[in-house]
């Protein structure tokens, strides 16, 4: 498969196949006051026009969040919310390159002036999966110390 299949395959048809798995369980466990969770990850890059052409990856995070949108609607009234959290800069794997070579140049383009932490992540799955978020659905929420919002 080409690189552009691999990424669209690993950031997009993944989720909705995992989705499709698991919406059994998901509807059998929902309720209207609880309902059971689904949070994607996107990405700010596909919320906004990235600085580097990384077609691939921007396209398939922009069809995640689009993906949120029409599951949300459609599985709301199973009692299954669907969101999605669009990271900005973490540092990764796939980010240690770059941020290697432009770090602190991203850190200082940030209204908070740093990379975003694990625990910046994990607090917005917690709210999204806890009893305070079982009123969002659709939702993208970006976890980017406000570039996206702000450039």
């Amino acid at each position: 498969a080409s690189a552009w299949d691999k990424v669209v395959d690993l950031n997009l048809k993944a989720p909705f196949y995992l989705t499709r798995a698991c919406l059994p369980m998901l509807t059998a466990a929902g309720t209207a006051d609880d309902p059971a969770r689904i949070i994607n990850v996107g990405s700010i890059d596909g919320l906004r026009v990235p600085e580097l052409p990384t077609y691939s990856y921007s396209t398939s995070k922009a069809a995640v969040h689009q993906l949120t949108r029409v599951l949300a609607k459609e599985l709301g009234p199973r009692h299954v919310t669907v969101n999605a959290i669009a990271p900005g800069p973490f540092e990764s794997k796939m980010m240690a390159a770059t941020l290697e070579a432009f770090g602190d140049h991203i850190a200082a383009s940030s209204p908070l002036g740093r990379i975003g932490r694990p625990d910046d992540m994990a607090g917005t799955a917690v709210f999204l999966s806890s009893r305070a978020g079982s009123y969002v659905t659709g939702a993208v929420i970006p976890v980017d110390g406000g570039i996206c919002t702000t450039r």
